[in-house]
């Protein structure tokens, strides 16, 4: 039966949930496919509460044979970065399918026409919207469970995208780390004497109420620190807004690091950190309810959860080099050590980041995935 593409329709919601909810079926019987909350998830794709869409354009397909979804994948515009960038690329994400040549053509065909009548004159991915959506295909790492900040993909993704015609763009890489009882000395040492020398120092929260006067910092930071990284545009005040709302519930207070200069209070690097909720959300299928939401608390507050995720981590340019990112660890061993915690995964670091992946130098550290954008010229 010949594979039929359909566009979605912006404001169809139930035509977005089929679009949401087809991985979840694609890979059901997969123990290392990590599944986003199917509320998340449309919220992401809402053009009304998602501020990405203030400069952002996007179309969603759906491949079908018969009546069965085989199929699916989002062409994005975003016109922010390729201002700053001076290009004009379109983006795929949001991209899922059975191993089927024909289902796969058909896809990127109707992907590429959209952004080629749109101007574009590449495509490149998978990527979201902004920098802190999911990026990068997995292509080394297929037996290990994915984070809720990274997609999984099957081995067949990278033959079949590569078979038409896709290339390296660039590769991000993921460590796993055991957490020591103590920082190592030499990590120990710098951090001791780079606070006393430039004045540094460490702070810790307890509340919302404590940490909010430096959040807005923290993110003004992340605009400046994530500046020269691949596909990065500043995140705007609404988004700001947007991803305060979505990831301060899950922080755990003791395990947030926040550096600050001591005269004048501004914020010179931080460390942010969640425990890992993979479990819980491959048991919850995609569903908060009517257990998914106890799983993710249990996950978040509990003991017994051994794993936490680093997800966000900068310094100000002017002290990168500086034994900052050895204050940030310091503090983040100590605390997550004293937490429970055993191990913590990596999200994604670009692999030209020498100074980011030179950090778990000294540490029990494997480097167990790797993803890819890959590019192609629209023809």
């Amino acid at each position: 039966m010949a594979v039929t593409i359909k566009e979605i329709d912006n404001n169809s919601r139930s035509q977005k949930k089929a679009f949401v909810k087809f991985p979840i079926k694609l890979y059901k019987d997969c123990p290392y496919y990590v599944p986003s909350l199917i509320l998340d998830e449309l919220e992401t794709l809402n053009l009304k509460k998602n501020p990405a869409f203030d400069f952002c354009e996007m179309q969603l397909f759906l491949a079908y044979r018969g009546d069965e979804i085989v199929g699916r994948i989002a062409a994005i515009i975003n016109h922010n970065a390729n201002k700053i960038w001076k290009q004009k690329n379109g983006r795929f994400g949001f991209v899922d399918f059975i191993d089927d040549n024909e289902v796969v053509d058909a896809l990127f065909e109707a992907a590429g026409s959209w952004l080629k009548a749109k101007g574009m004159e590449e495509i490149v991915g998978p990527m979201g919207f902004t920098d802190l959506d999911h990026e990068g295909l997995l292509i080394e790492g297929f037996d290990r469970v994915s984070t809720m900040s990274t997609s999984y993909s099957f081995p067949y993704y990278k033959t079949q995208i590569e078979r038409i015609g896709f290339e390296k763009e660039v590769d991000w890489k993921e460590f796993y780390v055991k957490i020591p009882p103590q920082t190592p000395e030499r990590h120990h040492r710098i951090a001791t004497l780079v606070a006393s020398r430039s004045n540094l120092k460490v702070l810790k929260f307890n509340s919302l109420k404590q940490i909010k006067p430096y959040v807005d910092k923290l993110f003004r930071l992340l605009n400046i620190a994530y500046e020269p990284l691949y596909g990065f545009a500043p995140l705007t005040d609404r988004q700001i807004n947007y991803y305060v709302k979505m990831y301060v519930p899950l922080i755990r207070w003791d395990i947030v690091c926040i550096v600050v200069e001591e005269e004048t209070d501004n914020v010179v690097g931080f460390g942010i950190t969640v425990p890992n909720l993979s479990s819980a959300l491959i048991k919850s299928r995609g569903k908060l309810f009517p257990l998914g939401w106890w799983r993710l608390i249990k996950a978040l507050k509990f003991k017994s959860n051994k794993i936490v995720d680093l997800m966000l981590m900068g310094v100000a340019p002017e002290y990168q080099g500086k034994g900052v990112n050895a204050i940030i660890f310091d503090d983040f061993i100590t605390s997550a050590y004293k937490s429970g915690f055993k191990y913590v995964e990596t999200n994604p670091e670009l692999e030209m980041n020498n100074k980011m992946v030179s950090l778990w130098d000294g540490f029990e550290a494997e480097q167990h995935k790797v993803r890819r954008a890959y590019k192609k010229q629209l023809k």
